[in-house]
């Protein structure tokens, strides 16, 4: 969700007013994948290079997560939302760990929308956090024994990765579960990322060709033989 400080910028307001609004888009995102259908969403909120960021900006971050979950939790589980924490929590306070956790377990019934929100994180701590608890186990390490120790083991793979802010790099979010992933950037700032601007990257990639190392062909035949595993009508 990139583009928050710059949305501001542009618009000669603190930081932090891009932050907020970003949170505004958030809410409207999320809304708009329950009525999409979509099952996940993962958000990357702070990263663990945030930390860099000058002191007031981090603080009132951390504020505004305090705020959020004080004010949107209770619409989140009326909207059928189920929220999921990702990241370290030790180099949080405990205070904002104790909110974590009771977000949590308020939207634990829900199951319209898992939303991972990834706040601490990084791809390569979870990457080496996952390692650690295999070798403390003295486990064999292995794509298979890795995969299930990742912080998003709870979910499948994102098929969509989406970033705003016009960037083009995936900057250490989900290094190990994007393996497959398609990728979309928009030019547009998160805050202005709205439900067509969703929808533009929800058609980009129904329109792409998933071959997981297979070819066109092999595809096609797959497709045209097996029974599709959901059907509407």
């Amino acid at each position: 969700m990139d583009g928050n400080g710059r949305w501001a910028n542009r618009r000669f307001l603190p930081r932090l007013a891009g932050h907020r609004q970003g949170v505004e888009s958030l809410r409207r995102c999320a809304r708009a994948c329950v009525q999409r259908g979509v099952q996940v969403l993962t958000v990357f909120a702070f990263s663990s290079e945030n930390w860099n960021r000058p002191e007031e900006e981090v603080s009132g971050l951390m504020g505004l997560l305090a705020n959020a979950l004080a004010r949107e939790v209770q619409q989140l589980s009326r909207d059928g939302v189920r929220l999921h924490f990702i990241g370290d929590r030790a180099g949080l306070g405990e205070k904002v760990c104790a909110g974590l956790a009771q977000a949590e377990l308020a939207t634990a019934h829900n199951s319209r929308l898992i939303l991972n929100v990834c706040f601490n994180y990084g791809g390569r701590w979870d990457i080496a956090q996952a390692a650690a608890r295999l070798a403390q186990r003295g486990a064999q390490i292995t794509p298979q024994s890795l995969d299930r120790e990742m912080a998003l083991a709870h979910v499948p793979d994102p098929d969509l990765l989406i970033r705003t802010g016009g960037e083009m790099r995936i900057s250490n979010f989900l290094l190990w579960q994007a393996a497959y992933s398609e990728l979309f950037f928009s030019a547009s700032l998160w805050p202005d990322f709205d439900e067509a601007a969703l929808d533009e990257a929800i058609a980009a990639y129904n329109g792409r060709e998933r071959r997981f190392g297979q070819t066109s062909a092999q595809v096609q035949q797959s497709q045209s033989s097996s029974l599709p595993k959901q059907m509407t009508t």
